[in-house]
């Protein structure tokens, strides 16, 4: 069986998560996949997901809701973990988090969501993402938290441990 770390990234902040974290639970001993929402068709044999996206204005990516709508079904009888990419600088990650968690997590039970600080790299950015962000004023640069995106991964590999 596998765990599914499938991920919604715009400019590849995201993506750099979820790999680590599919990294951390091969590591652990686990078989884990990693693709992105769009390239996923089926859940079969999947023993769990993990399930990433980027926010944008507070907001989980289209992508990322949609996977959550097309596979509901068979994600409310797995085990899946959320997180979350997206706030940069020192702001909080404590309360900021997106819209759409609260119905996600009625719809699919998940067993925990975390929100990971992001990274954002002006030359990635087209012109008008450019412009949002320095109309905000927000931070650039890659604000990630390796030891916390592994910790993430082994609390989700403990618990699969606890469920074998």
């Amino acid at each position: 069986m596998t765990v599914l770390v499938t991920y919604a990234s715009r400019h590849g902040a995201t993506k750099g998560i979820a790999a680590a974290i599919a990294e951390r639970l091969r590591e652990r001993g686990r078989a884990a996949e990693l693709r992105p929402v769009d390239a996923v068709d089926r859940l079969d044999g999947a023993e769990a997901v993990v399930l990433g996206s980027a926010v944008y204005a507070g907001s989980w990516m289209k992508g990322a809701t949609a996977f959550v709508q097309r596979h509901r079904e068979a994600l409310s009888s797995l085990p899946v973990w959320l997180f979350s990419s997206g706030p940069t600088g020192s702001a909080s990650d404590q309360d900021w988090t997106p819209k759409q968690i609260a119905a996600v997590s009625r719809d699919i039970g998940p067993r925990d969501h975390r929100v990971f600080f992001g990274a954002i790299d002006a030359e990635k950015l087209g012109f008008v993402e450019r412009r949002i962000v320095k109309a905000v004023k927000a931070p650039t640069g890659d604000f990630r938290d390796w030891d916390r995106v592994r910790a993430y991964a082994d609390e989700i590999a403990d618990a699969l441990e606890g469920e074998s």
